[in-house]
């Protein structure tokens, strides 16, 4: 709708800067600018929140950046999360439209709602992500967390839509063999978790998770979800019964997996009944967009287990990095989707977990006192963690007060190989500044480092 930013979420940023190399609003405002309001190549949510945040608090309206995690995308007002699979428990692409980001970042903006009922004012949700349209045009709210902390979906602006990302359950349907489909599983909690800003005056992590949703599995929170459903487009989904004697769970012990080693993640099944059970788990491996949207499996596998009454078994499930090494994305994410059927029972078991590969960190070192119009230095050293070449690495470094935007072309980077970077400025501002950089080329994104300099006033 040719706003500040042209949105790409293609992994080819020709033509533009990636959105991961973005280290500030005030580069791209300027672009947008001097451009005489062309849109910006390119941003995706995070970019888009960081932008709208500047422009809010320039217009005097408090505003700060969210993030969700394990952010639901609903494709057709059903306020659910739906996963099809046909008679076999294959997955039905063409149906699957329905996702889970692995993250996503919208805003919060503070203002009165005198068009609502009292109470609903206070802080509104708006995303400037273009996903869906509403009324025609690419946004979104803003829309009342106390609306969307109860269920209130009828309640303007794209309410159901926010509730639906923060949450909705995540329902499996099975095609039955006249083409027909069955609620076979639910899951409650798989939608989200740690919503997150900063917090007012200091580096932190703030949750905010109380604000958009009653505690998980608490009456309230079921309430909640109940009542928005019914005014969704499948409103009887929960009359469906489902058997719940065996329970399936995948967890990732410790930090997450580094980008460049093998991945473990672990499958616990337990048998909450007193007679034996058995299934074969069926699980698949994808690399995904962090939207939730799949791109390639790189794993299968097909595992028979047998418990006996009230027993909990785990396996180790291993994906080995040449199994991804030439399929990741910008956010190096990835999703396992595990199923199986109870042979006594008839209980389907159907879970996924996404999770990300950690990349390095940027470590930036000032060398030499921070004064005002003095001449100083910051060195920066990054590790591939890869076991091959970096082709074409760009570093990036932004610092109010301290350095404009540089980019700086570093080459090739060898494999496992360490390399470092001398950057002179001369701050401009005293008082405390932060000099932020990124690492950028086609096999490492997300990279990043900050570091805070005290700049003290010139005798």
């Amino acid at each position: 709708d040719s706003g500040v930013l042209e949105g790409d979420w293609s992994g080819d940023y020709t033509g533009g800067t990636a959105p991961t190399s973005w280290v500030g609003s005030v580069d791209i405002l300027r672009q947008y600018h001097k451009r005489g309001g062309k849109p910006v190549k390119y941003g995706q949510c995070w970019v888009f929140s960081g932008v709208t945040t500047t422009v809010l608090r320039c217009l005097g309206i408090p505003g700060r950046s969210v993030t969700n995690f394990c952010s639901a995308h609903d494709t057709d007002v059903s306020l659910t999360t739906d996963i099809y699979f046909d008679e076999n428990m294959e997955p039905l692409s063409s149906l699957n439209s329905d996702s889970i980001w692995n993250f996503h970042v919208w805003n919060d903006c503070w203002m009165a709602r005198p068009d609502l009922p009292a109470g609903m004012g206070g802080w509104q949700a708006v995303d400037a992500t273009p996903q869906e349209t509403s009324q025609g045009t690419f946004c979104c709210g803003p829309a009342s967390l106390t609306a969307i902390r109860s269920g209130l979906v009828y309640l303007p602006h794209d309410t159901p839509f926010i509730f639906a990302e923060v949450n909705s359950d995540k329902i499996y349907w099975q095609r039955r063999a006249d083409g027909t489909f069955s609620q076979i599983h639910a899951e409650q909690k798989a939608v989200g978790h740690f919503i997150s800003t900063k917090a007012v005056g200091r580096d932190e992590r703030e949750d905010i998770t109380e604000l958009y949703k009653f505690t998980e599995g608490t009456e309230e929170e079921r309430i909640a979800v109940e009542t928005a459903c019914r005014y969704g487009t499948k409103p009887n989904v929960y009359s469906a019964p489902t058997a719940n004697d065996v329970t399936i769970e995948i967890t990732l012990k410790g930090e997450e997996p580094r980008m460049g080693e093998n991945a473990t993640l672990t499958i616990t099944l337990s048998n909450k009944s007193s007679k034996p059970r058995s299934t074969t788990l069926h699980s698949q491996m994808a690399v995904m967009y962090y939207t939730g949207v799949t791109k390639a499996t790189v794993r299968k596998d097909n595992v028979p287990l047998e418990l006996m009454g009230n027993e909990e078994k785990t396996v180790e499930w291993v994906l080995p990095y040449k199994d991804y090494q030439d399929q990741l994305l910008d956010q190096a994410a990835l999703m396992l989707t595990v199923t199986g059927r109870v042979v006594e029972t008839g209980q389907v078991l159907a879970t996924q977990h996404n999770f990300r590969l950690r990349t390095p960190d940027l470590i930036i070192t000032p060398i030499g006192d921070a004064v005002v119009g003095r001449e100083m230095s910051a060195k920066i050293t990054f590790t591939n963690p890869l076991p091959h070449p970096l082709k074409d690495v760009v570093f990036r470094l932004e610092g109010l007060g301290l350095q404009s935007v540089r980019e700086v072309a570093m080459g090739d980077v060898g494999q496992r190989a360490t390399v470092n970077l001398t950057e002179s400025f001369v701050p401009t501002r005293s008082g405390p500044r932060k000099l932020l950089a990124s690492l950028h080329c086609q096999q490492l994104t997300q990279v990043h480092g900050v570091t805070e300099i005290m700049v003290q006033e010139r005798q």
